[in-house]
């Protein structure tokens, strides 16, 4: 064997590939399908398996393996595979098995309370949950800091956006919160002189779904490898071979499933196009999560708000949901391009979306850097709404702190990545347009291979094989530039 030390580290993270693939399939039933009375069961069994992984992911002779590996003579992709397995152990290495579990526990605990609390509007109750999970956020913060020499939400950060720093989320929705206001301000002006004709409902959900599975497979969604269901916050999970999507649906609004459903999908296709050659290893992984979500927001921002796209939307539109004036291609447009400030950050529109990120970022690093408890969070929330997009937020828990499902589940240092990530779209459709000037012609014929060609090319198909400045240096020509997000807003609304 040419490279013994290498092979036994990519057997093993494959093993490790194998059970995350059943831990992935079981999430999702939590979330999609399980009966009430399974919580505390499944939260259990979800602890045991990530014990269960966290030592393989620990055990001693990965060490020796990785220091042989690296005087092995590999090749150049064989180096970046060992480069993401070193990065995998040491993030492993760095937790006590107890806490992955009790981490574990108390997320499923704290998730499926949210579920019944969230409407009810019973923050005092989420509170108690939340308070655990936020304890236990910290202790692996910290686990993580000292491991690392981050900062204790770097650390966390770090493992959704490698690389990226807060000072420069600082400095990037810093700029942000300079223009955004009145860029707001001017497209409410604009848009007044031009109403959008509003949708008659109600709209059946069943209707809903199948509108919602014509948009999947317009936009290439392989349906032998995943399905969409119903969950009470939309999600994309699974595996790259099964991939899980979900939606939500209301009967007065089918365009909140329906643009979700397409933001799932441009996750979904990410997942679906990663490297097979690589499957199992922690190289075939989607490279971060703000890339992840320049996918979706790509899908549901760039391509599904775009004017050209309504033009196939609509007859799918009617034909799920009947014939009405609303339906009209260039209504349809007005309705998915409207800026209304809102007090849900999965409905906002792309210019109001940033201050919804900008607002939880900055209260989740207040509470993993100790400076903000959950007892805070209320007021911290009314203060931001109110300043960001003047809404008034007292009282109302669950369109509030609690529309979300993510500090519930633990995910502390992922809210900035859906800003990156539109700012990352909004690169990759420059990209495009520099290569392709024709692209909004080639949108508007249905010709969507060009974009997915592409996104296939430069995105999907690398995997992590490059770390991610390289890998959008390789995709757009350069580092990420927020300039090209802002340039797309004015465009686009302003234009």
């Amino acid at each position: 064997m040419k490279h013994p030390a290498y092979q036994a580290l990519a057997e093993r993270y494959q093993r490790l590939y194998r059970l995350s693939h059943l831990q992935a399939i079981v999430h999702w039933d939590q979330a999609a399908m399980m009966p009430p009375k399974g919580a505390e069961a499944r939260a259990q069994a979800l602890a045991e398996m990530g014990g269960l992984l966290h030592q393989q992911a620990t055990d001693p002779q990965l060490a020796q393996w990785l220091e042989q590996a690296a005087a092995e003579d590999l090749d150049a992709v064989q180096q970046a595979s060992l480069r993401e397995m070193r990065r995998e152990w040491q993030r492993a290495n760095a937790l006590p098995q107890r806490l992955v579990q009790a981490k574990s526990l108390a997320e499923s605990r704290c998730e499926h309370a949210w579920r019944s609390q969230r409407p009810a509007n019973d923050w005092a109750g989420y509170a108690v949950h939340l308070r655990e999970v936020l304890a236990l956020a910290r202790e692996e913060a910290q686990a993580l800091s000292d491991a690392s020499g981050l900062s204790r939400y770097d650390a966390l950060l770090d493992q959704y956006e490698p690389g990226m720093r807060s000072a420069e989320l600082d400095r990037v929705f810093g700029e942000v919160r300079e223009w955004l206001p009145g860029l707001i301000r001017a497209a409410m002006e604009r848009q007044a002189a031009a109403p959008a004709i509003t949708p008659v409902g109600p709209f059946p959900e069943a209707a809903q779904r199948a509108l919602g599975l014509d948009a999947m497979r317009l936009l290439g969604f392989d349906f032998d490898a995943g399905r969409l269901d119903a969950s009470a916050h939309p999600f994309c999970g699974g595996v790259p071979e099964d991939v899980r999507m979900t939606t939500r649906y209301r009967a007065d609004s089918f365009l909140q499933s329906l643009t979700g459903t397409i933001h799932e999908t441009g996750h979904g296709r990410y997942e679906q196009n990663l490297p097979a050659a690589w499957a199992g290893l922690p190289m075939a992984r989607a490279r971060s999560m703000g890339l992840h979500e320049s996918q979706s927001l790509f899908f549901e921002m760039q391509l599904a708000a775009h004017p050209g796209f309504a033009r196939l939307l609509a007859p799918l539109v009617v034909r799920h949901l009947g014939e009405q004036p609303a339906f009209a291609a260039d209504n349809l447009n007005r309705l998915m391009t409207r800026v209304s400030p809102g007090l849900i950050r999965v409905d906002a529109d792309e210019i109001t979306y940033p201050a919804h990120v900008i607002l939880r970022y900055g209260i989740e690093r207040a509470l993993i850097e100790g400076e903000a408890e959950v007892d805070d969070i209320p007021a911290l929330w009314d203060a931001g709404m109110m300043q960001l997009l003047g809404l008034d937020t007292r009282g109302n828990f669950k369109d509030g702190p609690m529309q979300d499902v993510h500090w519930g589940a633990g995910l502390f240092g992922y809210f900035p990545c859906y800003t990156l990530g539109a700012m990352y779209a909004a690169q990759w459709s420059a990209a495009m347009r520099r290569e392709r000037p024709d692209l909004d012609d080639c949108i508007a014929r249905g010709e969507l291979a060009v974009v997915f060609d592409w996104l296939r090319e430069r995105i999907w198909s690398q995997g992590s094989r490059w770390e991610t400045a390289e890998l959008v240096q390789r995709a757009s020509g350069e580092a990420l530039n927020p300039a090209h997000f802002r340039r797309h807003l004015e465009a686009r609304y302003l234009g």
